[in-house]
């Protein structure tokens, strides 16, 4: 049974990310103190800025993005969503959306590793890379439908297409979880494997995915 998203508390925690190159591979790691790294502006910048590294950095062959033990990423901050204007509103979804348009876009793979809640503005990102590995713990959901509030980050197309338009309506319309054995057997994760064994696969399949793109 998936577990309900624990809601924060009145407290912000800022969330960050740690950026490394290793071994011919750019690493995002999200993170926040209280677990649940969340996605804000300022993030949304940053991952724009890497997808510009990654582009012009030859030696890198691929971007990994992965979160915490707890959660890959969940929705929007709500204490920074709830103080913006109508036009700031209009210019963080347009953000979101070109920010993971780039993503999808990038010729070099980009590969999300999953472990725990994937939820709202999280499963966007996730949707946006390439490809997602996921740990057995990993929950996928957009509670906003049953909010009465839909993802402008492109999570309804991408979703679609990957789960097909009935099994997508209904996440989006009931906001109910998915666990990492359906979101596999439905194709929206390529596989599931331990979780000590996640970013090795990840790893793999961006060196996999990058020797078959290297010229012959």
């Amino acid at each position: 049974m998936c577990r309900a998203l624990p809601m924060p508390s009145g407290r912000h925690w800022m969330t960050r990310i740690l950026e490394a190159i290793e071994k011919g591979v750019l690493r995002l790691r999200l993170e926040n103190d209280d677990g649940i790294p969340r996605i804000e502006r300022a993030i949304l910048r940053q991952i724009n800025r890497e997808m510009e590294r990654l582009d012009g950095d030859n030696s890198v062959q691929g971007c990994l993005i992965n979160g915490s033990e707890r959660a890959f990423a969940g929705g929007a901050e709500i204490s920074e969503v709830s103080a913006l204007s109508a036009e700031e509103a209009r210019a963080f979804s347009r953000l979101g959306q070109m920010v993971f348009r780039r993503i999808a876009g990038r010729r070099k793979p980009v590969i999300a590793a999953i472990r725990g809640y994937c939820i709202g503005g999280g499963l966007d990102l996730a949707l946006a890379c390439h490809a997602r590995i996921a740990a057995p713990d990993a929950i996928f959901g957009h509670p906003g439908g049953a909010l009465g509030i839909l993802t402008g980050w492109g999570g309804t197309q991408r979703l679609r297409r990957l789960i097909g338009r009935g099994r997508a309506l209904d996440l989006l319309a009931t906001g109910r979880r998915m666990d990492a054995e359906e979101a596999r057997e439905c194709g929206l994760v390529r596989e599931n494997v331990p979780s000590h064994e996640l970013e090795a696969a990840a790893l793999r399949l961006i060196g996999k995915i990058g020797a078959a793109r290297s010229p012959r």
